[in-house]
């Protein structure tokens, strides 16, 4: 019972709590990474690339609307 439980909860955060926090950080470092945390960001996507397509109909992060000034 308590592997099971272990599986669980393993399957659990890789399935839904550690894509969560991927997707906010990507969202919070996009546009302002370097070279190797771009590349450290695209293995975050690749390995919990079915956490993050499970999650992706419920998350909309579009860029927000710049102000242009005149």
């Amino acid at each position: 019972m308590i592997v099971a439980l272990l599986y669980l909860i393993l399957a659990g955060a890789y399935l839904l709590v550690v894509p969560a926090a991927v997707l906010l950080y990507l969202k919070q470092r996009w546009y302002v990474a370097s070279s190797f945390e771009r590349s450290f960001m695209y293995f975050l996507v690749f390995f919990f690339f079915p956490g993050l397509l499970l999650l992706s109909p419920f998350v909309n992060f579009r860029p927000t609307r710049r102000q242009i000034e005149v």
